[in-house]
């Protein structure tokens, strides 16, 4: 799994939000809603429909604010973890959770 690289946006329940997470699990789910709201922004989650019955539940995640893009908030450095520390790539993509090496360093 990598950065998403295209910024996509629509409407949920009638708001145009900008997605973070098209498909989500509940622990990821719970993560980015953290991780966003630390950061100011207000999340709209919606469950997915799901095509199997035993299949594992997803989630879209989204926040209000239609120019968010991951990709630039993570590589401008604008995103902080709620302790506040620079979120870097592997932390947004819960690789792990070392704040260094940064992307600049690999």
């Amino acid at each position: 799994m990598s950065m998403p690289i295209k910024h996509e946006f629509g409407k949920i329940d009638g708001k145009l939000v900008s997605f973070a997470d098209k498909s989500a699990s509940e622990s990821r789910m719970k993560f980015l809603k953290e991780l966003l709201e630390a950061n100011g922004f207000e999340v709209i989650i919606k469950e997915n429909e799901q095509k199997e019955d035993d299949g594992e539940k997803t989630y879209t995640v989204a926040v209000t604010d239609i120019v968010f893009n991951p990709v630039i908030w993570v590589y401008d450095r604008k995103l902080k973890s709620p302790d506040g520390k620079i979120v870097n790539e592997d932390y947004w993509m819960q690789r792990n959770s070392d704040f260094k090496p940064q992307y600049w360093e690999r």
